[in-house]
């Protein structure tokens, strides 16, 4: 490919749109598909679609010119660039998403490299933020996907304990970005039963694992909570305690420094909306990365807080995710008149009549019929939903 814009030393600050066909999986690799990157990553972006079989139909500069491709790719006149990494491909449609690579009677045995608390002193609960080790294996995944747990001990009557799921917090590279962990975000489950605390099997085995031991990882499987591969789509997201796992994988693809480097085909440039749900402020988690993302990437990430036992709603009453929506709900319903927005949700199954109503008051404010919105949302599959 050659590239008569005129290009200049590694500080040139312009964008460029390169058009691409047969590049990516599945029914994307038939589609067309458009790509914004600055000058320092084009060279790196153009390898990375010559290594994969793509082919470069345009590269339009930002003052709007353009250059057809010649019939192979050639060198750009640029600086020598980053090696294109390697691992997974950006855009996987469902047909290439793993899914039971490791089953229950054949598990993955990952070990624990770290395990910390997320939360705050003064917060209510348990909640920690647990990474295994995947090297080894053939274990890996997209954002979006969960993982089985199986837990070490038996159950009452003897038997080995039962798989758990946990939705996966980090993006397909690991939190280290070398293709070769997952984390997950965890609650320890505790409930009262004939005047006995009751401590959740799993979810305490997770918490309190130590670095270094061996645990038995099934999966991965899902695929109700895929992101789009389109970098301008538009992602709400709402989500309440442990449920901002796959919202952390999705943030973190999109504005973390080391991922946008590590996908060069993959540069978000879309609108980001987060609604969280808390009872306190110390129980917000990965507060400080969101408000990175906050700062670094203002015109593309809102976050928009519940914290049910500080803040008062409309009514006097507690404020909880879904008068957030209803707070929102003008904004909110003109991102979903745009095709290219997806909804996600995920946390307890109690948030999803919650969330209904908010969505039906608001579609009503708009002469719009929920009822009917919210299916014809799902079969464009712009509607996420994982609740438990």
């Amino acid at each position: 490919m050659r590239v008569s814009t005129g290009l200049g030393s590694s500080s040139d600050n312009r964008m460029f749109t390169v058009v691409v066909e047969s590049f990516g999986a599945g029914p994307q690799r038939r589609a067309e598909r458009v790509m914004t990157v600055p000058f320092q990553q084009l060279q790196s972006l153009m390898q990375t679609i010559a290594q994969k079989g793509g082919r470069i139909k345009v590269v339009s500069a930002g003052d709007g010119e353009s250059t057809p491709p010649a019939s192979a790719p050639a060198a750009v006149s640029a600086p020598t660039p980053t090696p294109t990494p390697s691992g997974p491909k950006a855009a996987v449609s469902h047909a290439d998403v793993p899914v039971n690579l490791y089953k229950p009677k054949d598990p993955f045995i990952g070990a624990v490299t770290g395990n910390y608390s997320l939360l705050a002193e003064g917060a209510i609960g348990r909640v920690n933020h647990i990474t295994f080790d995947l090297s080894g294996g053939r274990l890996h995944y997209v954002e979006g996907q969960s993982i089985g747990i199986i837990p070490d001990g038996v159950d009452a009557a003897g038997k080995p304990h039962k798989l758990r799921l946990y939705s996966i917090a980090s993006t397909r590279h690991g939190d280290d970005t070398n293709d070769n962990t997952v984390s997950l975000c965890v609650r320890q489950l505790q409930y009262e039963k004939d005047g006995e605390l009751i401590n959740g099997v799993c979810s305490t085995f997770l918490c309190d694992i130590e670095p270094g031991a061996q645990v038995k990882i099934t999966g991965p499987v899902g695929k109700e909570m895929l992101l789009p591969a389109d970098e301008e789509a538009n992602i709400i997201m709402l989500a309440t305690g442990t449920g901002i796992a796959p919202m952390r994988a999705y943030l973190r693809r999109m504005f973390d420094a080391e991922e946008r480097a590590k996908n060069p085909e993959y540069q978000f440039r879309g609108k980001a909306w987060l609604f969280m749900g808390v009872p306190t402020t110390p129980n917000l988690l990965y507060e400080e990365d969101f408000q990175s993302y906050l700062n670094a990437y203002p015109d593309n990430f809102s976050y928009t807080k519940a914290i049910s036992r500080e803040q008062n709603n409309a009514s006097g009453g507690r404020m909880y995710i879904q008068d957030r929506v209803l707070e929102h709900a003008d904004e909110i319903f003109a991102l979903i008149e745009d095709p290219k927005t997806h909804v996600y949700m995920c946390g307890l199954k109690g948030m999803e009549p919650g969330i209904d109503e908010a969505m039906t008051a608001a579609a009503n404010a708009k002469g719009l019929n929920w009822a009917e919105l919210r299916p014809s949302l799902k079969k464009q599959e712009r509607w996420h939903v994982e609740t438990y």
